[in-house]
């Protein structure tokens, strides 16, 4: 994570965009290196240090007929039962640690009115993030290609706020959940302002577990709403907490990845990484 991980992202995102868009033809590593501006050979090398799997490998996270196959498995997965077992090194582990704590009806009709937030910048290995806490838990996250858009966005949500630049403990927590590195596995909190129903979509997507995806149709037959699947998706797109509530985990029935707050290519980043961290469990 930090500053080399962006520049490894910045470099690569083009080479995710063409495999996005051209998986269908399977494009060789020769190809996708050209399209990039790099040698073969450096191409591979700077892509698996950053995705931990080869290209080649990465391109067949990002076929339908791989999410479609993930889509027929249960939620549950091997190394969810070897972690509930005592195993360790399975990557579900922070979704077990995460608590959803609503906000009061008047910070939320007040827009946070009274509230004291905390926020800073920081790096991932898919761009920059604003991420921002109250005393309670992590209140917002974004990617913030731009610091100052950034900003903006967390001000806009909570325009009756107070507001401090500042590195807190439970921001350096959240942002654990890059690295996995739960050595001290205190609950995360998240303090979330939104509406009942936005707060029981939000809650199901924790339970998602990593490298495993879900559609809007089963989100919402898992909140007991099954008819309310156009409800869930804009749930779903005013997610607050980016990655942490992973709402990249949710794609469209037909096995494509579909839109993306923080963008499609992003979505297909995230997607790939996850799955090649899962793989390399195996």
């Amino acid at each position: 994570m930090g500053q080399q991980g962006n520049i490894n992202f910045n470099r690569i995102a083009e080479a995710i965009e063409y495999l996005r868009e051209n998986f269908k033809e399977q494009p060789a590593l020769e190809d996708v290196a050209q399209k990039v501006h790099l040698s073969s050979f450096h191409f591979q090398r700077l892509f698996t240090e950053w995705a931990g799997v080869s290209p080649k490998k990465f391109l067949q996270f990002l076929t339908v007929d791989y999410a479609k196959n993930i889509l027929q498995h249960k939620e549950c997965t091997v190394f969810d039962a070897a972690f509930e077992t005592g195993l360790s090194g399975t990557g579900r582990l922070y979704d077990l640690f995460i608590k959803i704590e609503g906000m009061t009806p008047g910070e939320y009709k007040n827009g946070g009115a009274g509230l004291c937030i905390n926020y800073s910048y920081a790096g991932s290995p898919f761009g920059n993030l604003i991420v921002a806490s109250t005393s309670k838990g992590i209140c917002y996250m974004a990617f913030a290609d731009d610091e100052h858009q950034g900003l903006n966005g967390l001000k806009q949500h909570f325009p009756g706020a107070c507001y401090k630049q500042m590195h807190d403990l439970i921001q350096q927590k959240a942002l654990y959940i890059f690295t996995n590195d739960w050595s001290k596995p205190d609950q995360l909190k998240l303090h979330l302002k939104g509406t009942a129903f936005q707060l029981k979509v939000w809650e199901t997507l924790l339970k998602i577990p990593v490298g495993r995806l879900s559609t809007y149709k089963a989100i919402a037959e898992k909140i007991d709403n099954p008819k309310a699947m156009r409800a869930v998706g804009t749930a779903i797109g005013q997610n607050p907490v980016a990655f942490i509530i992973p709402c990249h985990r949710v794609i469209q029935s037909t096995g494509t990845f579909g839109n993306y707050h923080w963008g499609p290519q992003r979505k297909t980043a995230i997607i790939g990484w996850e799955a090649a961290k899962i793989s390399n469990l195996r």
